[in-house]
């Protein structure tokens, strides 16, 4: 790699990471102002989320097979954690349903 595209890299990542802190800052402000709105603070974190798994873990620059290759094992894992919520709600209270 040469030192041009280096700099370019890390010029990059920076822009990201200021554009991640400033939503959070957003989402922070607005919440105190204008009370936690749900689907705006879930919209702001999957962006947030999507943002640095995109530059940080560097899945924007693999094939685009891997990436469609990841989204069934995504959804089977959230499928999976829905199993055990059930379970924690009862530790919760520490008695079965």
């Amino acid at each position: 790699m040469n030192p041009a595209e280096k700099s370019r890299g890390m010029s990059t990542t920076y822009a990201v990471y200021v554009v991640i802190m400033t939503m959070a800052v957003f989402q922070v402000l607005f919440a105190f102002e204008a009370g936690p709105s749900l689907p705006l603070m879930l919209m702001l974190a999957v962006l947030q989320a999507s943002l640095a798994v995109m530059y940080f873990m560097h899945l924007g620059q693999e094939r685009p097979s891997l990436v469609l290759a990841l989204i069934p094992y995504t959804i089977f894992i959230f499928f999976m954690m829905n199993m055990i919520w059930s379970d924690s709600v009862r530790l919760l209270h520490m008695r079965p349903h």
